[in-house]
């Protein structure tokens, strides 16, 4: 199950707050309680964790493990039973100067189940579980060829990355003087077989053996696709992934971003085609029924006041502050928020227009 805007939203901030927290010595409290777990036992084994911390040699750091536990076990009591998904806590001093004491408790339900026990204490919290939800665990592979060259790539989440780029030595059309026309047709033959193993090779050394990979999108211009994908070159387990193959215009990095725009119906339920999707309709109702739409800060916050807001599209990108102040608005109004990601050109246009916009649910005069 991927996170959506939302989710990853919320989670990237409370994962940045904890970040930043630094323990003189091991004095943070981390605990990870899994879906189902029984509370009790949880605010049983932290009572004996107390009990155990007072034989810390370091005072300063003997007092605010026992508090930090304290704080935890109270604010635990507030829960009649876990949360479906489980509960991550963290307790510590958050205090920036060392002369101050700030023992403070953090908490989530994460967006996915936990599935482990955790008890920990460090200089730093324990947050790799969290980060783990952050990841896209799946992928797509993207390979684009033609005659002159082959591009690898890797599409996760709202990513494209370029992993390989290989250039063929199969000649032009028209054969060097002297030449027959017969050993011309062989040896672009030969280059060409040549060429297609060594992207079949590549291929295989970045997409074989990938657990989490969805499918694999082939395209390019010309023919020399449907080669590949009739020929004895290419790894039989690699084809049985090929969902989508299309007709380019471009190799090479456009290649790459061309060939995930044209294969949006295999890619409907992806985070990209989902942010590509609603970025679509904003600047549609913009060219058509631009009364329907806000952008900027002044403009949206004066829609938010008017409950006029269908949806608040924030860019992954604007200032923290800022942004925690237009959810909190949407959420009086009861407005949907989505956030875009800066790495598709339909996040790069939101940031153009401010970061902040909206589609409205009536036109405002």
């Amino acid at each position: 199950m991927a996170l959506n805007s939302l989710q990853k939203h919320k989670l990237k901030k409370f994962v940045r707050t904890l970040e930043k927290i630094r323990g003189r010595h091991t004095e943070l409290v981390s605990v990870y309680i899994p879906a189902g777990y029984d509370l009790n036992k949880i605010l049983t084994h932290l009572a004996q964790e107390q009990g155990t911390a007072v034989n810390i040699k370091d005072k300063t750091t003997r007092t605010h493990v026992i508090d930090s536990l304290e704080k935890m076990i109270r604010h635990l009591r507030l829960f009649k039973q876990t949360p479906e998904n489980g509960l991550a806590v963290f307790a510590g001093n958050s205090a920036e100067r060392e002369d101050k004491v700030d023992i403070n408790v953090w908490s989530m339900e994460p967006p996915m189940p936990i599935n482990v026990r955790t008890y920990r204490c460090d200089q730093t919290f324990q947050l790799d579980l969290l980060k783990e939800f952050l990841e896209h665990k799946e992928s797509y592979g993207l390979i684009i060829l033609d005659r002159k060259e082959a591009t690898i790539g890797m599409l996760k989440g709202t990513q494209i990355t370029e992993l390989v780029s290989m250039h063929s030595s199969v000649p032009g059309k028209f054969k060097a003087g002297g030449q027959s026309a017969s050993r011309f047709a062989r040896i672009r033959e030969e280059a060409t077989k040549e060429f297609l193993n060594r992207v079949n090779d590549a291929a295989q050394k970045e997409f074989l053996g990938l657990k989490n990979l969805k499918g694999i999108l082939l395209g390019g211009p010309g023919n020399l696709k449907e080669e590949l994908m009739n020929s004895n070159y290419f790894n039989n387990e690699l084809k049985l992934k090929v969902v989508s193959i299309q007709d380019l215009s471009y190799t090479g990095d456009f290649g790459l971003k061309e060939l995930v725009e044209r294969s949006q119906e295999v890619l409907s339920k992806e985070v990209i085609a989902e942010e590509k999707k609603i970025m679509d309709k904003f600047l549609k109702l913009l060219a058509t029924d631009e009364k329907k739409v806000a952008y900027g800060q002044k403009e949206v916050k004066n829609a938010l006041d008017l409950k006029a807001v269908d949806l608040l599209l924030l860019s992954e990108d604007i200032d923290e502050k800022l942004s925690e102040e237009f959810e909190d608005q949407a959420e009086t109004s009861g407005t949907e928020v989505m956030f875009i990601s800066t790495e598709t050109s339909e996040g790069i246009q939101l940031k153009e227009f401010g970061g902040i916009a909206a589609i409205l649910r009536y036109a405002l005069h």
